[in-house]
């Protein structure tokens, strides 16, 4: 009876943070892709062998950053906290990525980028769809073209490598 007791404890919190914003899974999940490509984009910079998927890091530096403030700008006017890092499946992924370099890392990245991206689509289409909180439709339906351009972009680059995506 006492770890019920302590088990509702621990789990109210998360269940007021869900009741209070119905979008809260599309913050979390937003804030944390977000926090993963700034990462991997640092480490492709760092790491990959070919122009061509360095230059594409720092683009994912540079739009995810800008990304993620707007994100946590409109999280912060409704009290909402933020994850401060990517999830536990996204470090694993960023450690295999480190301990890579050249065209392993070049073709282990390319990949987990197309990945990446094609969730982040399915994850802002639903918000736009199904999202209830007006600023977080608003955020998904602003940036989605440019997760669909990173997309192209990724998957061009993937055809220039060689590397198969699917």
């Amino acid at each position: 009876m006492n770890r019920l007791f302590a088990l509702l404890i621990l789990t109210c919190p998360l269940a007021a943070f869900g009741a209070s914003n119905p979008d809260a899974s599309f913050f979390k999940h937003a804030a944390e892709g977000g926090i993963a490509e700034v990462d991997a984009g640092n480490l492709a910079q760092q790491k990959a062998g070919g122009q061509n998927v360095k230059d594409f890091g720092a683009m994912m530096v540079k739009d995810h950053s800008a990304a993620n403030g707007k994100l946590q700008t409109i999280a912060a006017s409704k009290n909402i906290t933020l994850p401060s890092s990517a999830s536990v499946g996204q470090m694993a992924a960023k450690a295999k990525l480190d301990v890579l370099s050249g065209s392993a890392f070049d073709a282990s990245y390319i990949k987990g980028q197309v990945r990446a991206h094609e969730k982040t689509l399915v994850l802002f289409r639903k918000e736009i769809t199904a999202g209830q909180d007006a600023e977080a439709k608003a955020f998904a339906k602003e940036t989605l073209p440019t997760v669909k351009s990173h997309l192209k972009a990724i998957k061009t680059i993937a055809a220039q490598a060689g590397v198969a995506v699917q």
